[in-house]
């Protein structure tokens, strides 16, 4: 009985931890892209721009001593590994240019995906419970896709709503951090 009573214990202690300090980095994270968003997104794209880099060389080590690949398979990893990081490489000496036209690729793709999101759940009308719903909903995606398609002011507002929604989430789970297990005691 006490086992698993120490058990319990320390799984809530371990996960009352995990929620405070994932709320604390959400915090963090969302401070961070509030007071100085340029910096943030240079950030992200530096850290999208290394992974490129790492992926590059893993691509072009399969390439290069893979034994089970031949031929056209090798060359097509070694071109694909250093096209990854020459682009990688650019990205991080060119980072504010990568970390606009990486904005601007984000916005474009979310752009595409709310005009897909709306037409779906058009075409969707006739078998929904809540037709009402399901046409506002449509519209206001294609609407949205629109906007962000065709005005990049967006993208900047919904990196900082992003922020803000960092910090109000992160409060939330740390307050989860302080509350969760107090019923089992």
């Amino acid at each position: 009985m006490s086992m698993s009573l120490s058990f319990d214990t320390t799984a809530v202690k371990t996960i009352r931890i995990a929620l405070g300090v994932s709320g604390a980095l959400s915090i963090i994270a969302g401070i961070v892209i509030l007071i100085w968003p340029g910096h943030a997104a240079e950030a992200v794209t530096a850290i999208i721009a290394i992974y490129v880099i790492v992926a590059g060389l893993v691509y072009a080590g399969l390439g290069v001593f893979s034994k089970t690949r031949h031929g056209w398979s090798r060359v097509g990893h070694i071109v694909l590994g250093a096209l990854f990081v020459v682009a990688g490489v650019y990205a991080l000496v060119n980072l504010a240019a990568a970390t606009v036209g990486f904005a601007v690729f984000t916005g474009v793709l979310i752009g595409i995906l709310w005009l897909i999101e709306g037409v779906v759940s058009l075409s969707t009308v006739g078998d929904s419970g809540s037709k009402g719903w399901t046409i506002f909903f449509a519209i206001l995606s294609i609407v949205a896709g629109i906007t962000l398609l065709f005005s990049p002011l967006y993208v900047v507002i919904l990196w900082l709503f992003l922020g803000v929604s960092l910090v109000v989430l992160g409060i939330f789970q740390v307050l989860r951090a302080f509350a969760f297990g107090k019923s089992l005691r």
